[in-house]
């Protein structure tokens, strides 16, 4: 079983299969970005269409655009250089090592067969068992498997700070462009009331960073930190620990930390004086119905089943840290969800005068039709 998991590890790691991965995220994430916004469009009532449109392709064009720039900022960030996809240069590279391998070995016609192939063509999941097959048993065959798809590597610890840095910049990009999106969408469909849903999107921003990407990443890299100090080499003894760390900082306490954070600071920051003033006797009353152990109703935002399902890139964060490259190029469009939601300003509180919820947009048109 462990042996069959390596060789389809070993597939997906094929630098030509990661290039051409690489190549198609941009079509994927826009062509994505285009279907759900017509979907959202087809869905919304016809006085509202035009609205819709405007809104959500706003929306999605920024964190979409974001997403893709991000890897650069993130690069950049951390002082690391930007490495272009050259799927030229990989076959070049491929080209090099199979013939440098075929003219110091001597192999039978099957081999030479897949290893020809594998010049110019990604191999399927069987050629690389194949090929793991017939030569690991030998010191040269290792080297040739070692150079034509690298083993993740143990990264240090230093490494685990550049890693955390950079995964969380590239976050942070999709994030703020869905904001910005959103902000653009309102100020272009409801010139009147727009500044009254920018709270919410940076509530929403700050919650989907801290609670579903960076205080994650903290946890991850906290995790492989430790393990690094206790000197464990065992790849699935990191990965384990470093799941238990996204866990504990992010599912467990980014929720607590991102509500606090929104509470704390970003609230003030859009309140006046009286409403300020009412928000404290508010929380002065919860308190006081919590001690006497009643249900309280808050506005903070909850954890729901897609939040949980977007610990999905905290999987990826932690197959990156851990080495494996394929996993990589799909860190845009998995943070370009948490870019989606920022900028439609999703809350689930029970504040709905300020609940700005995913299927609904900006517009509650299927609420003001009840209401009717």
């Amino acid at each position: 079983m462990l042996n069959q998991i390596k060789t389809v590890g070993k597939y997906l790691d094929q630098p030509l299969v990661v290039g051409k991965f690489s190549k198609v995220v941009p079509g994927v994430l826009l062509g994505g970005a285009t279907l759900y916004t017509a979907n959202e469009v087809r869905k919304a009532p016809k006085d509202k269409k035009k609205e819709v449109a405007i809104n959500t392709g706003m929306i999605l064009g920024a964190t979409s655009l974001a997403a893709l720039v991000a890897p650069r900022i993130a690069a950049k960030a951390v002082g690391r250089p930007y490495e272009k996809v050259d799927i030229a240069k990989i076959k070049q590279f491929n080209k090099d090592l199979v013939e440098n391998f075929l003219s110091k070995n001597d192999v039978d016609s099957t081999t030479n067969k897949v290893l020809t192939k594998a010049k110019s063509k990604v191999l399927s999941i069987k050629e690389i068992g194949f090929l793991r097959k017939k030569l690991e048993p030998t010191e040269n065959g290792r080297k040739f498997l070692d150079s034509f798809v690298p083993e993740p590597q143990n990264v240090t610890a230093g490494e685990i700070v550049k890693d955390m840095g950079r995964l969380s910049v590239l976050g942070a990009v999709p994030v703020a462009g869905g904001i910005a999106g959103g902000i653009a969408g309102d100020m272009a469909t409801d010139k009147k009331t727009w500044k009254q849903k920018v709270p919410n999107k940076i509530k929403e921003g700050v919650y989907q960073y801290l609670a579903n990407i960076f205080l994650c990443n903290v946890g991850a890299a906290g995790a492989l930190g430790i393990m690094e100090s206790l000197n464990v080499k065992s790849k699935a003894a990191r990965a384990t620990s470093m799941v238990g760390g996204i866990i504990l900082t992010g599912v467990i306490g980014g929720s607590s930390i991102a509500n606090y954070i929104s509470r704390k600071f970003i609230n003030p920051l859009f309140e006046s004086k009286e409403t300020r003033q009412m928000n404290k006797v508010k929380r002065q009353q919860e308190k006081l119905e919590k001690h006497n152990h009643k249900k309280v109703k808050s506005d903070d935002r909850k954890p729901e089943l897609l939040d949980i399902c977007l610990h999905t890139d905290d999987i990826a964060t932690v197959a990156v840290m851990s080495g494996l490259k394929w996993i990589e190029p799909a860190l845009p469009i998995l943070y370009a969800i948490s870019g989606y939601r920022a900028g439609i300003g999703y809350r689930n509180g029970d504040d709905k005068s300020n609940c700005h919820h995913h299927h609904k947009h900006n517009n509650h048109y299927e609420h003001d039709k009840k209401e009717l």
